[in-house]
């Protein structure tokens, strides 16, 4: 068990340290001059060839690749994602400030995801193939059909314009939060829903609960010892990912809701060419990715030991 819990920890670093490479790579050789996108975000006027050279400077433009890059690396194995360079701001309490808009954003979404897709699932396989099961399939497959970008205007053109119940731009309040987390949790539970039914008609399915039927063992604790765990490891797969891809979906709906999350924090480092800013999310992204998936491993190897082990 250590041994496996090692490997797990060595494959995180390892494609924790190819994320940050890439994101380092990718940015570096991006199209465009970004010392003078740079040098235009920072002064916003007519620029000289001097202050953009000043700039290129300032920001390390003027060093090699590997240079540049290990005098990035360096701060960022003690979490210290430097400077703006635009701003000349430290990084991370920027990130902070947008995180403590996004990450509750995005568990609203899975709770709300959750309390729509437990449900639906369970009703939906009290009788399947039957009228509520396909009406739960239909709903959920329309939901993964429809983009968070159109769902959220219609929510806006619903609850903000018609209705005027709630407001639709901004985050100063509690209530600018409900719509985001509709748009972003109910195609988390489009996903949840179809994946929960699967999993607990394949677990109903097993040829051993007859064994225990006939033995007399009570459904209450069929589902709690045997159809429960079963069911739950597609469930889990599903919905660490939803968490982790939140964050994607996340952009497009901080953006359109006018949110100051890590959405808009990314938007508006691209449009400066603030690398600093967006090193930052793309690899708190990654370790986002990252960590969830170890913890998908872990959890996997409580559930069913047999998971892992060269003889499962």
């Amino acid at each position: 068990m250590i041994r496996c819990i090692a490997g797990l920890f060595l494959r995180a670093v390892v494609v924790l340290s190819g994320s940050a490479f890439l994101t380092f790579a990718l940015l570096w050789n991006a199209p465009g001059d970004p010392a003078q996108a740079i040098a235009m975000a920072r002064f916003d006027a007519l620029l000289t060839e001097e202050v953009i050279d000043q700039v290129r400077k300032e920001v390390g433009l003027n060093r090699s690749f590997w240079q540049a890059f290990l005098a990035w690396l360096g701060p960022l194995m003690q979490l210290d994602f430097g400077y703006s360079a635009v701003t000349g701001r430290p990084v991370l309490p920027d990130l902070r400030a947008a995180m403590s808009y996004t990450f509750p954003l995005a568990f609203a979404a899975l709770a709300i995801g959750l309390m729509v897709s437990v449900p639906l699932a369970v009703i939906a396989t009290k009788r399947p193939g039957g009228l509520l099961d396909r009406f739960a399939v239909g709903i959920a497959s329309l939901g993964n059909a429809i983009p968070a970008y159109w769902l959220g205007l219609i929510l806006i053109l619903i609850f903000a314009v018609k209705l005027a119940w709630l407001p639709a731009l901004g985050a100063s309040t509690p209530a600018h939060a409900v719509l985001p987390a509709m748009t972003l949790g109910l195609g988390v539970a489009a996903s949840l829903t179809r994946i929960i039914r699967s999993g607990i008609l394949e677990a109903r399915g097993q040829p051993f609960l007859p064994a225990f039927r006939r033995r007399g063992v009570a459904e209450k604790r069929l589902g709690k010892d045997h159809i429960a765990p079963h069911a739950a490891i597609p469930v889990i797969t599903v919905f660490g990912l939803e968490l982790a891809f939140l964050l994607e979906g996340l952009v497009l709906v901080e953006v359109i809701f006018g949110r100051p999350g890590l959405g808009t924090f990314l938007v508006q480092a691209i449009l400066a060419r603030d690398f600093s800013h967006v090193q930052a999310v793309v690899v708190l992204t990654a370790l986002v990715f990252v960590t969830i998936n170890l913890l998908i491993d872990l959890i996997y190897r409580v559930i069913d030991p047999r998971i892992g082990k060269k003889n499962a």
